[in-house]
């Protein structure tokens, strides 16, 4: 049984506009967490001697607990205060956010960022589900290009910012966490002040903890697994056997714990759609082959090319005018066409043909072809990714919206989380046969003692550097190869997508007992 709350009089349209500027603070904050690390994690690990598998996990540790999270974020985005739950996210991050500047070893690093991925996992979330309460999904893809447009100034502003602070002495890299603090707690009180939307409760509603606590930890050992098979033990191996099997028995299991929950934190009815479930294939792959790409940009630009971190964050911005361009653009687009297939299946040939050309490219490739690769690559994200999420969005009702939105954004972040961990360690165990055949095509030996993946270089003799540069640099390439074939699952899933008109109105069939919420425009 479904009945609203009056606590709060619907919001008029300044309103929106006005809580919309909260949103989006919190949106940049939440990006920012992830992208200001890309061109600084290279230092970061350096100077708490991490190796490659901990720079992978510093990402992975984020993006799974955001993973992990934010499934239940939508459900009870679902069931209680949107705002108390925004708030409740951004809170979740500003602790995390300082647990991570004051870390003394990579360890404590990671576990930092794995907290500060569980309120991340709340804004990508819940900005969305807010958003999709206040407006209809015709309008809402003009939002669509002013979040595009947030998420381009984040992943520009955030490796621009993080190298300006690695590179500044009296600032150092624990700013890198600290920064984002302020806007954060400005959110805060911007979303206080302006968000006042109507809250339906249902009764007797449980959140499904055992299905998201068993679909975390499957995919938690399948990953870390990835991270090790091949270093540490055989692919042929007890320890692989043992992994793969309980990660495969654990997410058997969530599936059949979801199919018999009444509130599944990942509802199989709407997953089943075609819709959703194309989407969500969709999702997966532009996810894996964005994020799992995209991160690894910073470390060749650094460590394959020999730049500073603002050297390399001021390359990556070819990449992120892709995005701010194409999603401010097909936004629009959108909103006055009313049709949204035709993007999403251009976003994802383009996103695979910018894969194509930064397959190629090794630590001698023109910086302008580098660029025009990442330029395709940002334009292929902007035209599809949040696309996706509104496709979803469209063919359900509002009461579902929390669930819906957060079930394509869990697995677009599930997609980059084992784009990260998977192309990651494909990366490592490059590097490492790169350096040891340079190395003994050169007549010597890897320096006793040193890991080849160990990302600290000034602690390598000088020789030895140059070879660690050029195996980042040539290893790189590859990843993207590997990028480019995913994406082209997303192109598939795009082509099979039902054509659709987006409606005008808040929700399928508005029901006489949800129209203050449907009134909250």
């Amino acid at each position: 049984m479904s009945h609203p709350t009056h606590t709060e009089e619907p919001m008029t349209h300044r309103q929106v506009l006005e809580a919309l500027s909260g949103l989006l603070l919190a949106l940049f904050v939440a990006m920012v967490s992830s992208t200001i690390v890309s061109t600084a994690l290279p230092k970061i690990i350096g100077a708490l001697n991490g190796t490659q598998t901990q720079y992978t996990w510093v990402v992975t540790a984020t993006l799974l607990a955001a993973t992990a999270t934010t499934p239940i974020w939508g459900k009870l985005a679902d069931l209680y205060s949107k705002k108390t739950l925004v708030q409740i996210s951004i809170l979740i991050y500003v602790v995390g956010s300082m647990l991570a500047g004051i870390a003394q070893s990579a360890g404590e690093l990671i576990a930092a960022r794995a907290f500060q991925g569980i309120g991340v996992g709340g804004l990508q979330a819940l900005v969305q589900v807010v958003i999709a309460a206040m407006i209809p999904p015709r309008e809402r893809g003009r939002y669509n290009g002013y979040l595009g447009g947030v998420m381009a100034v984040a992943t520009v502003g955030g490796p621009l910012l993080g190298g300006v602070i690695v590179d500044t002495d009296w600032l150092g890299w624990r700013w890198c966490f600290f920064v984002g603090v302020p806007v954060a707690v400005l959110a805060l009180i911007v979303l206080q002040r302006t968000l006042h939307l109507v809250t339906i409760r249902r009764d007797n509603v449980k959140i499904d903890y055992a299905g998201a606590s068993l679909i975390a930890a499957g995919v938690s050992i399948l990953l870390i697994w990835v991270s090790f098979v091949d270093g540490s033990f055989a692919w042929a191996s007890w320890q692989t056997a043992a992994m793969v099997g309980a990660g495969v028995v654990l997410l058997a299991v969530a599936v059949w714990v979801e199919s018999r929950a009444a509130e599944p934190v990942v509802p199989l009815a709407i997953v089943r759609q075609r819709t959703t479930a194309l989407s969500i294939l969709a999702s997966l792959a532009v996810g894996m082959a964005m994020f799992g790409g995209a991160v690894f940009l910073g470390q060749y630009f650094q460590i394959g090319r020999g730049y500073t971190p603002t050297e390399a964050g001021l390359l990556t911005i070819p990449l992120m005018a892709g995005v701010l361009i194409s999603s401010i653009v097909v936004g629009q687009l959108i909103t006055r066409t009313g049709k949204i297939k035709p993007y999403i299946i251009a976003g994802t040939i383009v996103l695979v043909a910018g894969f194509g050309l930064l397959a190629t490219i090794d630590h001698r490739t023109s910086l302008v072809y580098v660029s025009a690769g990442m330029l395709l690559v940002g334009v292929g994200v902007g035209m599809s990714m949040q696309n996706l999420v509104l496709a979803v969005q469209n063919t359900v009702q509002l009461k579902d919206i929390g669930a819906a939105s957060a079930t394509v954004a869990f697995f677009r972040s599930l997609g980059g989380t084992i784009g990260v961990s998977v192309l990651g360690a494909v990366l490592a165990r490059r590097v490492t046969g790169n350096i040891t055949d340079a190395v003994t095509a050169a007549g010597g030996q890897v320096p006793a003692g040193g890991q080849t993946s160990n990302l600290n270089l000034s602690a390598l003799p000088e020789a030895f550097q140059h070879i660690v540069r050029a195996a980042y640099g040539d290893a790189t390439g590859h990843i993207f190869l590997i990028s480019a074939a995913i994406a082209v699952v997303g192109v598939v899933a795009a082509v099979f997508m039902k054509p659709a008109t987006l409606r005008s109105t808040l929700d399928l069939s508005v029901k006489k007992d949800e129209e203050p919420v449907a009134a909250a425009r």
